[in-house]
């Protein structure tokens, strides 16, 4: 069936991103099911979008009748009489967005498929696990993808398009022009381990922790370097403490064990620890930062010249791992200076701040790391060198 704005829409996982999604379709129109093997989930789920609607008709953002329009359109697994995934029967797109295990996935998708019509596609909402592994517990992979929402997923404007290696060309494009169409801002990624963002963001956490443990700046003046000099709208420290340091550890880890252990992407235990303390962040009320009522977060070292170099060299790790994802194919420039700016609100395209910097500085730098710690995780992408040999820009 093709896939406009009439085919309903299913949603596999009634949490925080799996109704996002569902509220993202029911606003452009689609009758929605959700499902979820928790009952009381989804009794959650209404309520949260029910109270997340008030809100938005209270900002003006939304009218009243729109609202409540919106969420006529959103219907759960046994409201109906269906239950489990017979839910989906009539669905024309199925978008997954259960826990981030492949078993769990791989058997989710085998059971999708003996309940789906043949036509209907199947996404996985993955944000670092291989679409095609996933597509491989189906008879018929070409019809699966991966479909990588942000959170808030009706927020943030970026979704990563991830074709496995048996997608279907037609899939990938009909998919690619409906969620475009839902105002979302897409790029193709390769399916490779974190895709685009996942990927090359992880200098950002794990460069700042080596730093920090090093001793060269405390959380505080990091944060202030990249905000303030960086330009970017959350420093590492508190960024990590929103995001949760289970999660964060948790993806750094599924990077690192996908790329067979480059120690680019290695783990910290400094991370390791605080997870493991139960120190997960802001809603755990300790992280790097404590949150408890009364505390004080300590106040940065504002050297203007010290925090240059701070971001500089966050920065410049941030661009090799962006320079290395063109050299290997994993998107275009273009795609990833987007999903970088739109999915995680860099201040900049890195390719595009390469070029300001000027690819020499940025090998110099590294190579300056490299010489200094011995370590093959300030390598500089081949791509870089000879950009930085031949003078060459990415744009």
């Amino acid at each position: 069936m093709p896939l406009d704005r009439t085919i309903p829409v299913g949603v596999l996982g009634a949490g925080a991103m799996g109704s996002g999604i569902a509220r993202v379709a029911a606003a452009y129109g689609h009758p929605v099911v959700v499902l979820d093997a928790n009952a009381d989930q989804m009794d959650r789920a209404r309520a949260d979008m029910e109270r997340a609607l008030s809100r938005d008709v209270e900002r003006g953002k939304i009218g009243a009748a729109a609202a409540g329009a919106l969420l006529d359109r959103v219907g759960y697994a046994g409201e109906s009489g269906a239950s489990g995934m017979e839910a989906f029967r009539d669905c024309g797109l199925v978008v997954e967005a259960i826990v981030e295990r492949l078993d769990a996935k791989r058997d989710a998708f085998t059971r999708l498929e003996r309940s789906v019509p043949p036509d209907c596609v199947l996404a996985t909402n993955t944000s670092s696990l291989s679409v095609s592994s996933i597509a491989s517990a189906c008879k018929r992979p070409e019809r699966v993808l991966g479909v990588h929402f942000f959170n808030p997923a009706p927020v943030m404007p970026l979704v990563e398009i991830i074709p496995g290696v048996t997608t279907a060309p037609a899939t990938l494009a009909s998919v690619r022009a409906l969620v475009d169409a839902w105002g979302k801002t897409t790029v193709v990624a390769a399916d490779t381990p974190g895709f685009i963002v996942n990927r090359i963001a992880r200098p950002f956490y794990g460069e700042s922790i080596r730093m920090l443990e090093e001793g060269v700046a405390d959380a505080a003046t990091m944060d202030w370097a990249m905000r303030e000099i960086g330009g970017f709208r959350m420093g590492p420290f508190e960024l990590m403490d929103f995001i949760g340091h289970d999660v964060n550890f948790s993806v750094t880890r599924s990077v690192f064990e996908a790329f067979f252990y480059d120690p680019r992407y290695k783990p910290s235990f400094t991370q390791q620890r605080l997870v493991e303390a139960g120190f997960l962040g802001k809603k755990s009320g300790r992280g790097f930062y404590d949150y408890r009522d009364g505390a004080t977060k300590p106040a940065p070292d504002t050297d203007r010249a010290r925090g240059a170099t701070i971001v500089e060299r966050i920065v410049c790790m941030l661009i090799n791992e962006a320079a290395d994802a063109v050299f290997l194919r994993v998107a275009t420039p273009a795609d990833i200076d987007l999903a970088m700016t739109k999915g995680v609100n860099y201040p900049k395209g890195l390719l595009a701040w390469s070029d300001e910097m000027g690819a020499a500085r940025v090998v110099d730098l590294l190579g300056a790391l490299q010489a200094e710690y011995g370590e093959d995780r300030y390598r500089a992408s081949p791509l870089l060198k000879r950009m930085a040999r031949e003078g060459r820009r990415f744009f």
